[in-house]
């Protein structure tokens, strides 16, 4: 499953285009965010990639989880949200 990370400085409406691409590419996608501010962005991409795909009928379903990943040596919670097709 391909991942996308997304930060606080990233902007949703590309991390959306990148989220649908993957989505009709591979047919589901995860994005990895750590800090409130990276969760607001992948939530909002989630919410305009939802836009994109359902043109082509497409029914988006997100699925929130925590991961532990690590950042430069360091074990950091992250919040990971499974997105795919209804």
């Amino acid at each position: 499953m391909e991942v996308l990370k997304v930060s606080t400085n990233s902007i949703p409406k590309s991390v959306a285009g990148a989220l649908a691409a993957v989505l009709r590419e591979k047919g589901s996608a995860e994005l990895q965010a750590v800090g409130a501010g990276a969760v607001n962005q992948a939530v909002k991409a989630i919410a305009i990639a939802r836009g994109f795909v359902a043109p082509n009928g497409i029914d988006l379903v997100c699925i929130p989880a925590f991961a532990e990943i690590e950042i430069d040596g360091e074990e950091r919670t992250a919040i990971k949200f499974i997105v795919e097709p209804r």
